[in-house]
Order: structure tokens, then sequence, then C-alpha cells
């Protein structure tokens, strides 16, 4: 590999979600580019042998994320495991509870910003902790183009998404003299099981939501995790990085000829 392709040489990362999804696909990337890497989920299994296939640069924990505990234990099992702490991925996620406002459950909403963004602030805190101490560190977040534009998610999904990003903000400042730079990616379409159990399902009706006609994949969110975490991205703090094919820019053409088609008239210019 070339040295660009080794960014995080040396490095130790915390990844939760890792079981799985854009998680998983992180945490595989990060290994490839030198970093050593504790997983963090609830999928005990699943862990377990995607840190079998890593081998020794890798290890598992099992971490609820709506628990305090486990995400601050999460972050111990890094370094005594690996002897340091340089990245924290907080990642783990689920579509969260739907439905119309006015039939909304309450109970459902109060799940669903637990995992969605009191884990987040969880992860940061914990992060912050260590990281303020030894003077520097790269905290990211997940957050989604559902918390920048309406009509992506649920609306408690948006809600929490939405909170990812401002959180983000308020705590890259509040972090930016230790050095602890705190950044969220906005994924758009990607193939993944978080709302549906057949990806390859998933992956063909997201390729006419996006001018990129095809659907975003668990690896290129890892690509803008990877920069996130590594030096080239020193300069960068506070940043929503929007990995999306172009959704939030517009609709694509070809799907307004097709909507066109489907109300039997043309559409297009």
């Amino acid at each position: 590999m070339t040295e660009g392709e080794r960014s995080l040489d040396g490095q130790v990362a915390v990844i939760t979600g890792a079981a799985s999804g854009i998680g998983e696909g992180t945490a595989r990337r990060f290994v490839e580019s030198g970093a050593r890497v504790v997983l963090a989920d609830i999928n005990d299994d699943a862990g377990q042998e995607i840190v079998e296939d890593l081998g020794s640069d890798a290890s598992y924990i099992h971490a609820d994320v709506t628990r305090e505990q486990d995400v601050a234990g999460a972050i111990s099992h890094a370094v005594s495991r690996f002897g340091r702490l340089d990245s924290v991925f907080n990642n783990a996620g689920a579509g969260g509870v739907g439905g119309p406002i006015d039939a909304f459950p309450i109970d459902g909403w109060e799940r669903t910003l637990s995992l969605l963004l009191t884990s987040v602030a969880a992860g940061i805190k914990h992060s912050a902790i260590l990281m303020k101490a030894q003077g520097h560190g790269s905290i990211i977040n997940t957050a989604s183009v559902a918390g920048l534009q309406a009509g992506f998610g649920g609306h408690a999904y948006s809600a929490a998404k939405a909170a990812v990003i401002q959180l983000t903000k308020t705590t890259a400042i509040e972090l930016a003299p230790w050095n602890v730079r705190v950044n969220c990616i906005c994924p758009g379409g990607i193939a993944t099981n978080i709302f549906q159990r057949d990806i390859d399902a998933l992956a063909d009706g997201l390729e006419v939501l996006q001018p990129i006609a095809r659907a975003g994949r668990p690896r290129d969110i890892a690509e803008a995790a990877l920069w996130l975490a590594s030096d080239t991205s020193s300069f960068v703090t506070g940043h929503a990085l929007v990995v999306g094919g172009g959704l939030t820019a517009g609709q694509p053409g070809r799907l307004l000829n097709a909507l066109g088609r489907a109300a039997g008239g043309e559409s297009g210019g």
C-alpha cells in the first residue's frame, strides 16, 4: 500500500454500530488503512465474526449505546486493549419510530432520540474527557440528509439527525482549543439494512433518487469517515459532510421524466 492508503497507521478508533452496514464497512476500511479498531455493537455474534476476520487489529465489545456506561466502556476498552484513542465514530442507529404526528407514540419518540441523539452526546462526552487530556482527537458522528431537508425520514429520525448536526457544531467550537475535532457525515440513500432487509431491492430503488445513478454503499461513508479521522482533514471541524450522490442538490431529470410519463404527459427541456 502507498503512504496515503495507510493514513491511519498507528491510530486507534472506536466505531459503534460496527457489526453491520456503515459501521462494519468503516471498521474494515480503517483496518485496511493501518488502524486498530474497537467494534462496539449489541449483535455479538456478527461482531465477533468480523473481528475474527480482521484479526489482531480489531476487538469487539458489547455496547448498547442507549446506556451511557456502555459507551464509556467501549472507549475505555480501546485504551486498555490498544493503549490509546485517536478517533471515535458515533454511528449506531436505526430507523426509529414512524407514523403520522397525530398518532405518534411519545415513548417511541423518546426511544428513537435516545438511540440516535443521546447516544451521540454520550460518545462525544466520553471521547472529550480523554481527548482533551491528550490534546488531540477526531470525533465523527453519523447524521443524515434527513437532518438537512424534510422528506427523507420520519419525524423522530429527522429531528434527531438535525440535532446531531447542531450538536456537532456546538461541541466542535468548545473542543477546538484542545485540538479535538468534531464532524458529522450526512449519508444519502445508502443500501444498508437500517430501513429494509432486502438490500439489493433497496439499492435498485435508490438508483433513481440521486443524480449519481446508483445507490450509496457503506464503503462510500467509510471513505468519508477515513478522511475525517486522518490528519489530511486536520483543519476541518464543525462540518456536516454530505455523502449522498447529489440527493440534496435536487431531483434528477430522469426521475422527473419518469413521473411525467406516469402522469401521461412529458417532462424535460
